[in-house]
């Protein structure tokens, strides 16, 4: 497993994330995951990728960790094949791993396999619909994250899931402002916040979702019996005397 850690990295996520850009998704990021993890509970919850950044921090579930192919994750391992046994675990966090990985349809595989009926999924990405989703696509664009990416849409992130049986029941955007360098000119654009969960709630730069894992059970499909077709079924067959039976045979 630990022979892919060097393929794995992120490249300029660690740098990135100090800057003005970075603390503004990393924030906003966090500041949504602590709400919404802090009334999920469980015995086991995983954070997948990014362990620079503890995203469970507000979970109160006994046994959290961190897995990632690269330090300083204190479990090293490839997502592809996590060694985890299935349906043991209650909650798993995504963090921008899916569009930064060469096989994000067997990470979801994985991480459909290690959770639990019901158990949820947050994932985090970029947004394809936004301004960093133009400014990722246009020419000359940086080689470092986040634009090294391939950004998914909801629509394509919902039939992935849905293949899985990991249904999309909850969602938000966050982050309008353009993707400015300097802390100065995104202060600038703070007013776009507001107004873009208002008017334009689907362009945020980035999104956060919740799946559920539903594992469909099996019920016994019983007749629609009435009281009238019930009574006729159950009405006595007469029963004939000897004597009867006799005379019919004269």
């Amino acid at each position: 497993m630990l022979s892919e850690t060097n393929t794995m990295t992120i490249p300029g996520f660690s740098e990135w994330r100090e800057t003005p850009q970075g603390r503004y998704i990393l924030d906003w990021e966090q500041a949504r995951l602590d709400v919404l993890l802090a009334d999920v509970f469980g015995f086991h919850a995983l954070q997948l990728g990014m362990p620079e950044r503890n995203f469970l921090r507000a979970n109160r579930i006994p046994m959290r960790a961190i897995l990632a192919p690269h330090a300083p994750a204190p479990v090293r391992c490839a997502l592809t094949h996590l060694p985890i046994a299935a349906q043991s675990v209650d909650l798993v966090v995504l963090p921008h791993v899916l569009e930064f990985h060469p096989e994000p349809h067997q990470i979801l595989r994985e991480v459909e396999r290690i959770l639990i009926p019901e158990g949820r999924l947050f994932i985090l990405g970029f947004n394809p619909f936004s301004l960093w989703g133009l400014r990722q696509r246009l020419p000359h664009r940086p080689g470092d994250f986040p634009w090294n990416g391939q950004y998914l849409s909801i629509l394509r992130l919902k039939d992935w899931l849905n293949l899985l049986n990991l249904e999309l029941d909850r969602g938000a955007f966050g982050c309008y402002a353009p993707p400015c360098r300097s802390e100065r000119w995104l202060q600038r654009w703070r007013f776009l916040e507001k107004a873009g969960d208002r008017w334009w709630g689907f362009a945020g730069s980035v999104y956060l979702v919740r799946a559920v894992k539903r594992v469909c059970g099996m019920r016994l499909i019983l007749p629609a019996w009435n009281s009238h077709s019930l009574a006729k079924i159950l009405t006595p067959v007469p029963h004939k005397k000897p004597a009867d039976r006799a005379d019919e045979h004269g």
